[in-house]
Parts: structure tokens; sequence; C-alpha cells
């Protein structure tokens, strides 16, 4: 059985636009993942760490524990062995409250991937894969979160392309959640159910390319 984490924000915890509700985890993309490579012939258990509001590296001058960076490695000690950590974040780098653009987020992205690869893990297991996930951009932010993203849309130009970049000198898997989704028309940053289920659907055969070569 192939062990996943998947770290990440409300994007990923499912937060139905427009609402505080939650789509339950089989609607959730990591749910639609985990179905999608059991159905492959893939065994996989995918263990979901999404919170509302997390940052890559930054604190939420509102709410405390939204840095993503604090903890991190302690997690993923917990959670050894892992087959592949799922890294989707930076959304909310680029919130009003911060003056980040894309390239910052990235950088953030990578300071996340330097600690998972350095977490503290018991000698015999391996250090896991990464795969980062840029996420969609931001476009019209609406209805209640609007002025916390105001500016968002403009702040996430070039997001894909500075994650890829990032990526690429860390040597670290990559995924441009933008090319198969985009925020939902409703709020302008979350993923409706569809888009959970395209995006999940879209990343069963890449993980499943990713986890083929380590033991289940």
């Amino acid at each position: 059985m192939h062990h996943l984490f998947v770290y990440a924000d409300s994007l990923s915890w499912g937060i139905v636009p427009l609402t505080r509700e939650r789509l339950a985890f089989a609607a959730r993309w990591p749910g639609v993942l985990e179905a999608g490579l059991a159905a492959q012939g893939v065994p996989a258990r995918v263990t979901e760490d999404c919170l509302n509001g997390r940052r890559t590296v930054w604190d939420d001058p509102f709410k405390a524990g939204r840095n993503g960076l604090e903890g991190l490695a302690p997690r993923i000690e917990a959670q050894s062995p892992l087959a592949l950590v799922l890294l989707m974040l930076g959304t909310n780098d680029l919130q009003s409250m911060h003056p980040h653009h894309a390239w910052h987020a990235a950088q953030g992205v990578a300071a996340l991937v330097r600690a998972i690869r350095t977490a503290p893990i018991e000698p015999t297991m391996p250090v896991p894969p990464v795969l980062v996930i840029a996420p969609p951009p931001i476009t019209q932010p609406a209805g209640p979160i609007a002025p916390k993203f105001a500016g968002g849309a403009a702040k996430s130009q070039g997001l894909a392309a500075a994650y890829a970049e990032v990526c690429a000198e860390l040597g670290c898997a990559y995924f441009d959640a933008g090319a198969v989704v985009q925020a939902s028309a409703l709020d302008g940053v979350h993923l409706d159910a569809a888009a959970h289920v395209a995006l999940g659907q879209a990343l069963t055969p890449v993980v499943a390319a990713l986890v083929s070569s380590s033991p289940p």
C-alpha cells in the first residue's frame, strides 16, 4: 500500500465556494485520486493535511498556525514512510494583506520542499519524493472572501511558470493544476465539485507513474 501525503490549503480541503461547507472525501481531489489509483491497480492510501488559509512560509496576522513551514518536518516524520508528498500551496500567499506575488510563493514552495527532504525520518525510511502542484490562478474574487483576495488575480499571474522554474532547480516533479481546472466563478479562488473531480482524474496517471517504482 503506497502512502501518499497531501499538504495543502482550502483548495484541497474541499470548501464549497461561497459557503463554509466541505465536500466529502470521495468528492475532493485527494479522494478522487485515491479511487483512481485503486481503479488502475495501484494500492494507495491518501492522507490529507489541508488547512484553510495556510500559506507557504508566512504567518497570517489574524489567525495562528497558518505558516506552512512550521511543523511540516514533524508531520513528515509522523506519516513516514511515504511514497509521495503532494504539495499544493501558494494561493493564500497572495492575499491582500501580503505584498507577495508569484515569485514569492514559488520561493516559499521551495522552502517547503527542502523541509520535506530534511525531515528527521527514521534512517531506514526513504526520503519521499515531492510532487509540487501549482494552484490555478485567482480570477475575480467575489463574495465574503473578496476583500481578502483583492488584487489576487494580478499577483497570481505567472504562478505556474514560477513554480515550474523552482521545481526544475530542485529536481522535483511538477504539475500545473491551472492546465486542467480553473477557480470557481462563484468566488474566484476555490475549486468547485467538478474541478475537484477533474483535478483528481488528471493527477491519477501522473501519481501512478511516480509511485510505480517504489514498493507498496
